[in-house]
C-alpha cells in the first residue's frame, strides 16, 4: 500500500508553522505495514486543493489529510474532496449532535457557523472525533485512493488517527507488515568521505535500506526495514548495524537522538572522570550542551567564559606576555587555557576554545573560522587546529568549534586518540 500525506495550510507554506503532523503519520503508518512515498503541502485555496488531491488520488492508495476541517471560509477540505469527486456536501445528522454536545459540555453555546463541519461529502463516512468539534471523513474513491481528512491540530489529529483510522487500515487486510526505523550518527568525518565508506550499503534496491543524512556535521546512517513482525524486521535489519559498528566503531557517538556531546557524558561515566571547560569564541555553548544532559553534576564541575584577555588573565592564570606574542587566538594560549581551567576545577580533562567567529575581526594570517583547542590532561597539554572556513556563519563556527572540541575530549577518554 502507497499512502500520501497531505497538509493544508497557508501558515505551513508560508513558513508561519512547521507540519509535525506529517512526520508523525508516517511513522505511525510504518508501524502499520504503511509506505508513505509523498508528502505533500498546500495553502488554503480551493483550485489548488483539487489539483493537490488529484493528483494524491490518482498516484496512492492511501491519502490521508490534515488541517482545513474547521469552520471559517478558508477551510476547504471538505468541500474540496466533495468537488473533486463530483457529489454534494450532505448535513450529518450524527455529527452535528456530537459537535453540539462538545460545545455544551464547555458551557458554551454553539455558533452557527460550526454547523458547517457537520457537513460530508455524499457517499463518505465521518470519523468522530473525541477531543474537538470538528469530525473527520473516509472516503473510498472509485479511482484507487482512499482518503482519511483529518483535522490539523496536533492532538485531535493524533487520537483520530489511533481510535478511528489504525482500525480500518488494519480492517483492509494489510497483512501485519511493520516497518521500522534505525538512527545511527557518527562525527569526526565529512559526508561524501563516509558515503565512500559505505557505498555497497548505500546502493539502490538493497534491502534494509540504508540512507544517509547530515545535520550540523553529524553525519546519520538511517535503516528502514521491513517485516511481518516488529521483531522480525529489527531482525533483518541488525546485520547491517553491525557492519556500520564495525566500519565506523570510532566515528560512532550514539543512535536516535544522540550526538556529540552525549557520547563525551557517556565516556566520562564509563571512566569516572569529570571534565572543566574554558570558552572564548564559543561563548559557553560547550558547558550549555553538557549542562542540558540530566545527571551531570558529578562529571562537571564548572567552566569559564573567558572572552575578554583580562578574563583570560585573571581567570585561568594565562600569562600576559603569552597573549602578547602569540595573540589570543593561537595554540599556545589554547593550551594555557585548558592547563588553567583543569587546574582551577581539579579535573581529569580540561578543554579550551578560542577562534575567530566572524563576521569581522579576521586578517590574511588569522583568518575567520580560524579556530584552536586545547585539550590538558594528567599527561600534559596539547592543541589542534580547526579551519572551519571564513564563509560560513558565526553560529555555525561556534556550534561546530564546540562539537569538534567536546569529539577530541570523548576520543581520548574513549583512548583513541
Amino acid at each position: 500500500m502507497i499512502a500520501e500525506i497531505v497538509a493544508v495550510g497557508s501558515e505551513l507554506v508560508t513558513g508561519q508553522a512547521l507540519d509535525t503532523n506529517s512526520q508523525w503519520l508516517s511513522k505511525a503508518l510504518g508501524e502499520l505495514g504503511v509506505s508513505v512515498h509523498f508528502h505533500t503541502t498546500i495553502g488554503d485555496d480551493l483550485d489548488e486543493n483539487i489539483e493537490a488531491f488529484r493528483i494524491a488520488r490518482n498516484r496512492a492508495d492511501l491519502v490521508i489529510t490534515s488541517g482545513g476541517l474547521g469552520p471559517t471560509q478558508d477551510d476547504l477540505t471538505r468541500e474540496s474532496l466533495a468537488r473533486l469527486q463530483g457529489v454534494a456536501l450532505v448535513e450529518n445528522a450524527d455529527c452535528l449532535a456530537a459537535i453540539s454536545a462538545m460545545f455544551a459540555r464547555r458551557n458554551r453555546s454553539m455558533p452557527d457557523r460550526n454547523k458547517v463541519q457537520a457537513l460530508i461529502p455524499e457517499g463518505a463516512d465521518p470519523l468522530p472525533n473525541s477531543c474537538g468539534t470538528a469530525p473527520g471523513v473516509w472516503m473510498k474513491t472509485p479511482e484507487r485512493a482512499t482518503f482519511a481528512c483529518l483535522p490539523g491540530v496536533p492532538n485531535e489529529l493524533r487520537a483520530m488517527f489511533e481510535e478511528q483510522v489504525a482500525p480500518r487500515l488494519k480492517g483492509m487486510g494489510l497483512g501485519g507488515r511493520v516497518i521500522v526505523h534505525r538512527k545511527i550518527n557518527l562525527f569526526g568525518r565529512g559526508e561524501s568521505d563516509v558515503e565512500a565508506l559505505a557505498l555497497d550499503l548505500t546502493a539502490r534496491g538493497r534491502k534494509p535500506e540504508v540512507g544517509i543524512t547530515v545535520s550540523e556535521a553529524t553525519i546519520s546512517f538511517r535503516i528502514v526495514s521491513e517485516g511481518a513482525t516488529e521483531a522480525e524486521a529489527r531482525d533483518l535489519m541488525e546485520p547491517t548495524a553491525a557492519i556500520i559498528y564495525e566500519r565506523f566503531a570510532n566515528l560512532i557517538v550514539g543512535e536516535g537522538t544522540d550526538d556529540v556531546v552525549d557520547a563525551l557524558i557517556h565516556q566520562l561515566k564509563r571512566t569516572d572522570s569529570t571534565i572543566a571547560v574554558a570558552e572564548s569564541c564559543s561563548g559557553g555553548l560547550i558547558a550549555h550542551s553538557i549542562t542540558s544532559i540530566p545527571d551531570v553534576s558529578p562529571y562537571f564541575p564548572g567552566g569559564v567564559v573567558s572572552y575578554s584577555n583580562r578574563a583570560k588573565i585573571d581567570l585561568l592564570g594565562v600569562a600576559p606576555e603569552l597573549l602578547a606574542s602569540h595573540g589570543a587566538v593561537s595554540p599556545e594560549v589554547a593550551e594555557a587555557m585548558a592547563a588553567g581551567v583543569r587546574e582551577k576545577f581539579r579535573s581529569t580533562i580540561g578543554l579550551s576554545i578560542t577562534g575567530i567567529a566572524g563576521p569581522k575581526g579576521g586578517t590574511a594570517e588569522k583568518p575567520v573560522g580560524l579556530v584552536y583547542m586545547g585539550l590538558a590532561t594528567a599527561d600534559g597539554v596539547e592543541s589542534r587546529r580547526l579551519d572551519l572556513g571564513a564563509e560560513q556563519p558565526r553560529d555555525i563556527i561556534q556550534r561546530r568549534s564546540a562539537k569538534n572540541a567536546m569529539n577530541w575530549a570523548r576520543l581520548r577518554l574513549q583512548g583513541v586518540v
